[in-house]
């Protein structure tokens, strides 16, 4: 099987080390995208609804499972299965952000690359994914999922936090130049690593519709959808919230670049720990309980005149809860991926994840202006009360790889 090929190629030290930089490449681009974008759309005025429409730039993460059977069953036997895409994927990358960083600043040419981005770290995404499944025993999955969300996060953080402080100093092309040659640097360990030969199925079994058809299904994807709406709902509406509570280009860095980088960093750790030792089911209703804690302290904080101090604290115990939520729903995904379609199957699953991210983050901008910031997080946690209940009745305590975790639910 390809795992125990990992297996005899690769460290555990190597195998997580490996996926952490690889997540970090994607999270770069799509930091700024999620996180700076935003708040650079506030400072020049745009209203929160046309805010959360950029959400719809993010298109092609929701449809990655169209060609993920490709990425599947096409690849050149030189480089190995995952890698001839992840280092295609990683150059093309480069390649879009070094022009960005000589290119006019304009909003259309922005809009425009981050939709060619998206589709690229999209694209590297189903391969990536695919590479965990195929590595990773199911002893190694709660911790490696909390390692790749943290190497997520550290991306995200560092495009959307760290480098919208240095905006004003190094502006749009000192921050594209940043972000290429980061790309570069963590392509470098995916260029070192020996792919085993993989055991591969037929194109029959490796299309997403043969895995809409497994039994039970259907209740896995609803779970899936569930599990991050309510939280996006929230989050589509966070920036624009700091920028009217009128705190400055670095504030906002500050607090999300190194309090939520910290948070949600320990959260993914935290929480990809516990996975292995509560059980999957009892984690992401745990999980799931604090993020509905954290979202209504939004909802308190839009109330009132809060502190600095609230801020930050409610953004620590966000993070913190999101970072954890996450990584248990991940590990669940990769357990529901079957060892052949890997890369289909989780990506049909991590669409879904995007296409409810996606459609909460637009609607969420109508939310906000319709309501007000208060009501809308009260709104986005009742989301999140819904996800909890969802997550006690649906949680399938047998689906195709029933063998391999019914022992850990």
């Amino acid at each position: 099987m390809a795992k125990r090929g990992y297996d005899g190629a690769m460290t555990q030290l190597q195998r997580l080390g490996l996926l952490a930089t690889l997540y970090f490449a994607q999270g770069l681009p799509y930091g700024f995208f999620a996180q700076a974008l935003p708040v650079l759309l506030r400072k020049a005025r745009y209203s929160l609804s046309a805010i959360g429409l950029t959400s719809l730039l993010a298109m092609p993460w929701a449809l990655k499972f169209l060609w993920a059977p490709v990425v599947d069953r096409v690849w050149w036997s030189r480089l190995g299965r995952r890698r001839s895409w992840i280092l295609a994927m990683q150059l093309a990358g480069t390649i879009v952000l070094a022009l960005l960083a000589i290119a006019p600043p304009a909003i259309w040419l922005l809009m425009a690359s981050m939709v060619v981005l998206n589709t690229i770290a999209a694209t590297q995404d189903v391969a990536t994914d695919g590479m965990a499944v195929d590595m990773l025993p199911a002893s190694e999955r709660g911790a490696a999922n909390g390692i790749q969300v943290a190497g997520y996060r550290v991306g995200m953080i560092i495009g959307g936090g760290v480098l919208l402080s240095f905006y004003g100093e190094v502006g749009h092309h000192g921050t594209f130049a940043v972000m290429a040659g980061l790309t570069v640097l963590a392509s470098i360990p995916v260029l070192a690593m020996r792919e085993p030969t993989p055991a591969v199925a037929s194109s029959a079994t490796t299309s997403a519709v043969h895995f809409l058809r497994l039994p039970g299904v259907w209740r896995v994807l609803a779970l899936v959808f569930a599990w991050k709406f309510g939280e996006s709902f929230a989050q589509g509406m966070l920036r624009p919230f700091l920028v009217d509570l009128h705190l400055g280009l670095d504030d906002i860095a500050l607090l999300l670049g190194t309090v939520g980088f910290v948070s949600g960093m320990l959260g993914a750790l935290v929480g990809g720990l516990l996975v292995t030792r509560v059980g999957r089911r009892r984690s992401l209703i745990a999980f799931g309980i604090a993020q509905v804690i954290a979202v209504a302290g939004y909802a308190y904080l839009a109330f009132v005149d809060p502190s600095f101090v609230e801020l930050y604290g409610w953004c620590a115990v966000e993070h913190f809860a999101s970072g954890m939520a996450t990584a248990a729903l991940f590990t669940c995904m990769m357990d529901w991926s079957r060892p052949a379609s890997s890369g289909t199957d989780y990506t049909v699953q991590a669409s879904t994840v995007v296409i409810a991210q996606g459609g909460a983050a637009t609607l969420s901008g109508f939310s906000a202006d319709a309501l007000g910031y208060g009501p809308h997080f009260v709104v986005a946690a009742a989301l999140c009360v819904v996800a909890v209940v969802l997550a006690t009745m649906l949680y399938p305590e047998r689906f195709p790889r029933a063998v391999q975790f019914a022992a850990t639910t």
